[in-house]
C-alpha cells in the first residue's frame, strides 16, 4: 500500500509539473494500438491521451497499425513504449516484452472466443457444421480470431485450408462481425468481448448474426511495455492505467471501452494460449 500511495503521489506530482510547463520537452511515452471498434475513436483517443499525459506529466501518443504483427515489431524494435497487444503475441515474444497491466471484464481479467454464423443460419450448432464453407479469421497473430479456431481444428485432425473452403483475414474483429453480417462469410471467429461490445452499441449489426459457440476463458488482450523502458516510467504507467477507475473521467473512459478497469496480473493467465500455441507448432 504504500508504493501504491507513493507512486500515485508521484503521478500527481508529475502531473503538477506538466500543468507548470516543468517537463514541456519530455518525449512523449508512445502507445502502440491496433484498430479499435469505437465510432467515435479519433474522438476517444484524444481524450485518453490528455488523461494519461496530464496524470503521467509528459506528453503521449498512440501509435496506430493495421494488425497485431506492425505492433508487436514497434515493441520489439522500440518503436513503441507500451502497447495492446493480444495473448498470442505475447505468449510468442515472452523474453522480449513485460506484462504491464491486463483489462478486466466483467470483473475479470478474462474473456473468450466466438463462432459465430449469419442469424439466417438456423442450423449450424458448431464448428463441425462449417466444414466446407468460408470463414473469416481477424488476425494470423490473434488467439480468439485465429489461433483458437486453429487449435479445435489440429483437435479434429485438420487445418483450416482443408476444413474450409476458403478463408480471408478481415484485419479487425468488428470487420468479422460485419462480414458474417452480410454473408460475406458463412462463419467467423472473433473476440467475445468486441461482440459484446457491438451488441451494446450496434445491435443491428450483431444482430445479424448468432453466436454458435463460446471457447472457455483466456487471459484477456494486455498491455506489454517494452524491454526498453525503465523502471520508474514502467510504474508509473502501471499505477495510472490501475488507478483509472477511481476517478470520474477514468471511469468515464473505462466505461466507453466497457472495461472495469485493470489488473497487473501474471503471466498464468496465458498457460492456455500458451498451450494451444505449442500444440499446433506455433510456439
Amino acid at each position: 500500500m504504500k508504493r501504491r500511495t507513493l507512486l500515485r503521489g508521484l503521478a500527481a506530482g508529475m502531473a503538477g509539473a506538466l500543468a507548470g510547463g516543468a517537463v514541456a520537452g519530455a518525449p512523449p511515452l508512445r502507445i502502440g494500438l491496433t484498430p479499435v471498434f469505437l465510432d467515435d475513436q479519433a474522438a476517444f483517443l484524444n481524450d485518453w491521451r490528455h488523461y494519461l499525459a496530464v496524470r503521467l506529466g509528459r506528453p503521449v501518443a498512440f501509435v496506430q497499425r493495421a494488425s497485431y504483427r506492425e505492433i508487436i515489431e514497434q515493441v520489439v524494435m522500440g518503436g513503441v513504449d507500451i502497447a495492446w497487444v493480444c495473448g498470442y503475441p505475447y505468449v510468442q515474444q515472452l523474453s522480449r516484452m513485460r506484462l504491464l497491466a491486463v483489462p478486466l471484464y466483467h470483473g475479470q481479467p478474462l474473456y473468450r472466443s466466438y463462432f459465430i454464423v449469419p442469424a439466417i443460419d438456423r442450423i449450424s450448432a458448431s464448428l463441425d457444421d462449417l466444414d466446407n464453407q468460408i470463414f473469416a479469421f481477424s488476425d494470423p497473430n490473434s488467439n480468439s480470431g485465429y489461433l483458437y479456431t486453429l487449435y479445435q481444428l489440429h483437435q479434429r485432425g485438420s487445418v483450416p485450408e482443408r476444413f474450409f473452403r476458403r478463408t480471408f483475414f478481415t484485419w479487425s474483429h468488428r470487420r468479422v462481425v460485419e462480414a458474417v453480417a452480410v454473408g460475406m462469410a458463412n462463419g467467423g471467429a472473433v473476440d467475445g468481448y468486441v461482440w459484446d461490445t457491438l451488441e451494446r452499441l450496434h445491435p443491428e449489426i450483431t444482430g445479424q448474426t448468432r453466436v454458435v459457440k463460446q471457447s472457455g476463458q483466456f487471459g484477456f488482450p494486455p498491455f506489454v511495455a517494452a524491454a526498453s523502458l525503465s523502471q520508474a516510467e514502467f510504474d508509473a504507467v502501471q499505477s495510472v492505467l490501475m488507478d483509472m477507475g477511481r476517478d470520474e473521467t477514468g471511469t468515464r473512459l473505462l466505461e466507453k471501452l466497457n472495461l472495469d478497469g485493470f489488473v497487473s496480473g501474471t503471466a498464468r493467465l496465458y498457460d492456455e494460449i500458451a498451450h494451444m500455441a505449442r500444440a499446433t507448432g506455433r510456439l
